[in-house]
């Protein structure tokens, strides 16, 4: 992932330039000239759009990332035949894979040039998208070669609809997979429970771009270019819904934060304890491959696994729960969910907090079914508990020793080996 740090300049313009290269290539190969077919304005037009997507990203913690104007856009580009006063648009798919390339490179390129946040894995499986949908429609179906406009393929409008939305979600499909092979890879996760999570969280913008694209083109013969910004500008009310809805989601996890200090400010947990459980719990949840769905519910356990040591008469020395004893774990577990239930918005949360401190050996002898965010909050709490907030590796290495001595009776050992790599890259130093 390209983080919200600068990259070289050198480096981003040497990868625009060699997209540049290939589509000069292609659109001297492939772009007719004179007769009945659409001149490069229609082109330039889907380009800009695409650009515009690209800089414009839906980012937020619990949503896959995603670029909803440029994939319409690029849809659109890749299923527009015919634009009005009987002219044609002629290209075949190489031209509309290097248009949106160039495209996509441009848009990320001048994110990353401005210090934000960009995403290779999803950019390449929005270019696989479009690769299928071009190579799908334009190739397989219409048979359309350079130079050779098709007049018609015998297909009635409603028919040619559902064609075009098919083949779009197909491709959607392709950019979903090909996205969880590559994080299921990175992280040693499962693939069918990565695929699923991904589906689950970009199923409803999936379809609402799947249809723009097709609208988009269905509507190219009759409006033209005008179709275009007509379409687009139901995403981009969304884009400007989704950024306050962002914004609230800030707030709501500033709201969570506080409420997990309370515990501190009362003296039942060392400073900083929720916050630093939390941090790492995500950085061993990416680990194991979670979904951002999944992280984000994962944070707010977290951050309020503690809170219900504010029911005790006398707090436990250091709040170290995991020294406490097994009824007094239960009795501050039962006490944390019951409070994160009254609140009515962290349900999520709160089914991790009901098995925060099961012991794993219920799963492996008993086959009981623990969300394996709870076991992370478990394993995480106590390497936090043991070290007590200390970075020493003196003080790491006796906590991971007493983890060790619970590896597959208290602990996961997936879990603990996915501790070891998150503490091992020093990101939780200082």
């Amino acid at each position: 992932m390209i983080g919200k740090a600068r990259r070289p300049f050198a480096l981003v313009l040497g990868l625009a330039g060699l997209l540049v290269s290939v589509v000069v290539t292609v659109v001297t190969r492939d772009l007719p000239a004179g007769g009945n077919d659409a001149g490069i304005g229609v082109v330039v037009a889907f380009a800009v759009a695409i650009v515009l997507g690209e800089w414009f990203l839906l980012l937020a913690p619990g949503f896959r990332g995603s670029a909803p104007m440029a994939m319409a856009s690029a849809f659109g580009l890749a299923l527009t035949t015919e634009v009005p006063e009987g002219h044609f648009v002629s290209y075949g798919a190489a031209f509309v894979l290097a248009v949106t390339a160039a495209s996509m490179t441009v848009g990320t390129g001048t994110r990353v040039l401005a210090g934000r946040e960009a995403n290779i894995v999803e950019t390449t499986g929005r270019l696989v998208a479009v690769a299928v949908v071009a190579l799908l429609y334009r190739e397989a179906h219409l048979g359309q070669s350079p130079g050779t406009p098709t007049h018609s393929d015998g297909l009635v409008p409603w028919q040619r609809a559902l064609l075009m939305l098919g083949i779009t979600m197909l491709a959607l499909v392709a950019d979903t997979l090909f996205t969880s092979v590559l994080r299921a890879l990175s992280a040693t996760a499962n693939l069918r429970r990565t695929f699923v999570e991904e589906v689950r969280s970009s199923f409803a913008m999936s379809m609402a771009v799947a249809v723009t694209g097709v609208l988009i083109a269905l509507a190219a013969p009759a409006m033209g270019i005008a179709s275009l910004p007509l379409f687009l500008m139901p995403l981009v009310l969304t884009l400007f819904a989704f950024r306050r809805y962002v914004s609230i989601r800030a707030t709501y996890l500033q709201s969570i934060r506080t409420l997990s200090r309370l515990t501190d400010a009362a003296g039942y947990t060392p400073s900083g304890h929720s916050e630093r459980v939390a941090a790492l719990s995500v950085r061993v949840g990416r680990e194991l491959g979670l979904s951002e769905r999944e992280l984000l519910d994962l944070e707010y356990a977290a951050l309020l696994h503690d809170i219900g040591q504010v029911a005790l008469v006398e707090p436990i020395p250091g709040g170290a729960t995991v020294l406490a004893a097994p009824a007094d774990q239960r009795r501050i577990e039962a006490d944390t969910v019951a409070i994160v239930r009254e609140t009515g918005v962290f349900e999520g949360a709160a089914r991790i907090l009901e098995h925060q401190t099961t012991p794993y050996r219920q799963v492996r002898e008993l086959g009981e079914e623990i969300p394996l965010t709870s076991r992370i909050v478990k394993v995480v709490n106590a390497y936090e508990d043991l070290t007590a907030g200390a970075r020493s590796v003196r003080a790491r290495e006796a906590a991971v020793e007493r983890i060790y001595l619970g590896l597959g009776y208290e602990y996961d050992p997936r879990v603990v080996d996915a501790l070891l790599t998150a503490i091992g890259t020093g990101a939780d130093q200082g």
